[in-house]
């Protein structure tokens, strides 16, 4: 039931949508510890043997947009094909059948809703005070004991995971102003549905929200549990406390008071945490991080 390479391997199982149509999974697990795999490795590719062409098939995992494109390819033959996205569902991308749609949303009947919705932590505070940055190092350094934490960046300022991957800090600039959208009466409510999605699923979301007060993201706070502040202006505070303490009666995780330079002092630890730190960080900060893994759900 497994293919394995070097760098990655497909994992291939039957299923059957809520609307009971039989389809089947291959899903994506990268080997290397760093989770990285390298165009090169394509070639060497090869489609798990069970996969049927008789039935349609959804592509899942974490893995990078060119591996997607090569598999969207290689599973031509089948009679259809999505994509899942888990803020929405399995997304149909090709289709040779008329048993679902191009840009029909599909369900599995073994991703029910969970007992318990798992925590989602919105990280908060003015700009340019860190929040994208260490929202970034906190959801890297969970994933190796928490590898269904997930990180959304509801905001339109085009500054995804990609840029602070970039090696050219130039190049992420200009690629930042290239992609950056506005802001529409959707945005928020379309953010705030996606969350309730990852919570079903997930253990831990993370849930970067952009630097300004907005009552427009009155729908992330009624999608969220608790708050973060993470700020380099110390009269800022208060503002984020109303908004999300007293208007979304979020459960307060820490502040951390950002200031350009090294290292991490801390505070105090209860009733909450709070503590200096450095931008940019050297490292996670280890209560922070054991804030955030203590908030996790266990895998069901």
């Amino acid at each position: 039931m497994m293919m394995s390479l070097p760098t990655v391997c497909f994992h291939w199982r039957p299923e059957v949508t809520q609307t009971g149509l039989a389809c089947q999974v291959v899903e994506i697990e990268l080997l290397r510890p760093d989770r990285l795999m390298f165009p090169q490795d394509l070639p060497a590719l090869r489609l798990p043997s069970e996969l049927d062409p008789q039935k349609g098939v959804i592509l899942t995992g974490r893995a990078p947009i060119w591996l997607y494109g090569w598999l969207v390819h290689a599973c031509h033959y089948t009679r259809w094909v999505a994509c899942y996205d888990p803020r929405l569902g399995a997304v149909v991308v090709s289709t040779h059948h008329p048993e679902v749609r191009l840009g029909e949303v599909l369900h599995l009947q073994s991703q029910g809703k969970r007992a318990r919705l798992a925590a989602a932590v919105m990280v908060v505070g003015p700009p340019h005070s860190g929040k994208s940055l260490l929202s970034y190092v906190l959801f890297q350094a969970l994933l190796p004991t928490c590898p269904d934490v997930y990180l959304q960046r509801a905001h339109w300022d085009g500054e995804g995971n990609w840029f602070l991957e970039i090696p050219d800090n130039r190049q992420g600039q200009v690629l930042k102003q290239q992609h950056r959208g506005a802001q529409t009466q959707e945005f928020f409510p379309f953010q705030a549905q996606a969350i309730l999605n990852l919570r079903r699923q997930k253990q831990l979301v993370i849930v970067d929200v952009g630097g300004k007060v907005d009552p427009a993201k009155q729908p992330i706070l009624e999608a969220c549990t608790h708050y973060l502040i993470v700020s380099r202006e110390p009269h800022a505070i208060p503002m984020w406390h109303e908004f999300c303490a007293e208007r979304g009666n979020l459960q307060l995780l820490g502040i951390v008071h950002t200031y350009l330079g090294q290292g991490q002092r801390v505070r105090q630890e209860l009733p909450y945490l709070e503590m200096a730190l450095g931008m940019p960080p050297d490292a996670a900060p280890p209560l922070l991080v054991n804030l955030f893994r203590n908030l996790a759900l266990p895998t069901n």
